[in-house]
């Protein structure tokens, strides 16, 4: 049996955090890079399944969870929730200075600190926003589209007109697969770049 795609469910958490960590590095494997290997889960997955679960979707094979899609609907209302729910706790846990300085850690750790939030010129056009990461068993067969698809309904149904994403320059593959999916470039900065697309 193939691979399926399926709604989050609770306890999916832990194979989320390993594969947003062994994406980590441009798509490539991060595990050695991190002391504290939760850090990444922590920031670019847990707020999501914590406060909009049903926006997130899962690709299961039979050797278990090997992909997933985050999104919400409204950027805006997300950034104001994980200031509310999130981040105080993991403030708390994970002071400034817990790590080295410039480490891979300390980097995560400033975001935690200080999200950086999200122009004003995207929100106001593509209001939604998303990410998605694979283990490499299941890229390149298509599902990474579907996961996409499953998504893209899913934030229409929820109001959400166009959708955007983040995505770090050196991810060359990452950025193909965006625009062969329908994202185009709305703002460029020396590392990453904001693609876009309407739902």
């Amino acid at each position: 049996m193939g691979p399926t795609i399926r709604a989050f469910r609770p306890g999916d958490e832990p194979a989320l955090y390993d594969i947003c960590l062994r994406t980590g590095a441009s798509g490539e494997d991060a595990t050695g890079e991190y002391r504290d290997p939760n850090l990444l889960g922590a920031v670019f997955v847990g707020p999501y399944v914590r406060l909009a679960p049903s926006l997130a979707f899962v690709g299961e094979d039979e050797s278990g969870v090997a992909g997933y899609v985050l999104g919400v609907p409204d950027t805006r209302r997300f950034e104001k929730a994980c200031e509310r729910e999130w981040w105080p706790p993991l403030r708390a846990r994970y002071p400034l200075g817990t790590f080295p300085p410039n480490s891979p850690d300390d980097q995560m750790l400033r975001l935690i600190h200080a999200p950086p939030e999200a122009s004003e010129d995207v929100v106001e056009r593509y209001p939604a926003h998303l990410h998605i990461d694979l283990l490499p068993r299941l890229q390149g067969r298509g599902y990474g589209r579907r996961l996409l698809g499953t998504l893209f309904t899913a934030l229409a149904e929820a109001g959400a007109p166009a959708v955007h994403l983040g995505v770090g320059l050196a991810n060359t593959n990452a950025i193909a697969f965006y625009e062969h999916v329908g994202f185009t470039v709305v703002h460029r900065y020396e590392e990453s770049q904001i693609m876009a697309r309407p739902l």
